[in-house]
């Protein structure tokens, strides 16, 4: 039906409102390809886990029996991320021995020393399904190689250029932390929004999400302002965004800790009313709670319900705490081990069962991919109040309809 002429033409000026916007936020970030991997808990190094003896463990090595799918783990174990790593291939270990499953072997492979050397050895031992890896940079490596053995790959990156082709992404996407917020935001009589987001390739998908979440919710973006991560970036960013103000609410696309550097110079440019936006990765800051600047801020993420018993068994059996991210290497063998029911041992592994559009449940929470392979998820948006964490918007519990 067509519309009148002067609804017509405004939303020809927002749309190309929003196009510029676009135009400028691409000209001004910086081209990256690797995956975000928020800070870890603030607790000493994790000391090396020695391999369970158990038959239906997570071990190193090649898996030493025929009666068993093989599942290969691909996480950095030594370098500069294997905190990360390690803390994912201990809650593997986890899910497997909760489980109690007697359907899939999972064995470790090193992606530090080279990622597609790593996913060669583990198809060569028989791996017919791959977790991992945690980087975009070794997704990319390892998807060709793996495709080309027919064997699927569960990556825990969260950069969405790497999916597809047999390679799918668990990692936790900005663009549904986003428009998820934004939305809570506009049902709040939140109309006006604004955003400072970093250079680099988080930024990057992170304006192109919000633009496009503000405009699908009905809202109108007035100014947004990109910062390179360096002294008095954010700050300089922030003072440009004020020249626009009034505005309703700010997306601050970045962690915690600059999140709440940003949010007084906000609102003394902003006013006090100012709402603040965040994203995924304040859910893995620790002490986010705590911090009295962000009171009253909102951000979307998925649910921390059940992570924290997870976290509290973790510690038990390790004597440290999980990082966040650890919770993929749980949920994707939970995920392995309800397909496994169907999975007769030595046949390629049933992919299309991971298009199942009831999708999966985890510690955190519901989950499916879609046909882009990128994981969807059931996300919760929650807000900083009085030193703690309240939902305000739950989850949804699954996919039905």
């Amino acid at each position: 039906m067509a519309e009148p002429a002067r609804v017509a033409q405004q939303r020809m000026g927002k749309r190309a409102q929003i196009g510029r916007w676009v135009a400028i936020a691409a000209a001004g970030l910086l081209a990256a390809c690797s995956t975000v991997i928020p800070r870890g808990p603030v607790v000493p190094a994790e000391r090396p886990v020695a391999a369970d003896t158990r038959p239906d463990a997570v071990e190193a090595g090649i898996p030493r029996d025929t009666a068993r799918n093989r599942v290969a783990l691909l996480v950095p174990l030594s370098g500069g991320n294997a905190g990360v790593g390690q803390s994912i291939a201990n809650a593997t270990m986890l899910a497997v021995l909760d489980t109690g499953t007697d359907k899939v072997r999972i064995t470790n492979y090193d992606t530090a020393g080279g990622a597609a050397a790593a996913a060669r050895r583990a198809i060569a031992e028989g791996a017919q399904l791959i977790l991992g890896p945690l980087l975009a940079d070794d997704v990319r490596a390892v998807a060709p190689i793996a495709r080309a053995a027919n064997v699927p790959v569960l990556s825990f990156s969260n950069d969405s250029s790497v999916a597809g082709s047999g390679a799918y992404l668990m990692g936790y996407a900005p663009t549904q932390s986003i428009e998820r917020v934004v939305a809570y935001a506009r049902g709040r009589g939140v109309l006006t929004f604004a955003a400072v987001v970093p250079n680099g390739v988080y930024g990057e998908r992170a304006s192109t999400a919000f633009l496009r979440a503000v405009e699908t919710a009905g809202g109108q973006v007035v100014s947004m302002q990109t910062y390179g991560r360096v002294a008095g970036g954010v700050a300089g960013a922030v003072s440009r965004l004020g020249a626009k103000a009034p505005y309703d609410a700010v997306l601050i696309a970045d962690n915690g800790a600059t999140a709440a550097a940003a949010a007084p110079l906000i609102r003394r440019g902003g006013g006090a009313r100012t709402h603040l936006l965040g994203t995924e990765l304040w859910n893995s800051e620790a002490g986010l709670a705590a911090k009295p600047s962000l009171s009253g801020a909102w951000f979307a993420s998925v649910s921390n319900t059940l992570y924290r018993q997870y976290a509290t068994k973790y510690r038990t059996r390790f004597g440290a705490s999980p990082y966040r991210l650890s919770s993929l290497g749980y949920d994707a063998v939970l995920l392995t081990v309800r397909i496994a029911r169907d999975w007769p041992v030595g046949r390629p592994f049933p992919e299309t069962k991971l298009r199942d559009p009831d999708g999966f449940s985890g510690i955190d929470g519901a989950f499916r991919f879609g046909r882009d392979g990128i994981a969807d998820r059931a996300l919760e948006v929650q807000e900083v109040r009085g030193g703690a964490l309240v939902t305000v918007s739950p989850a949804p519990s699954g996919f039905g309809n």
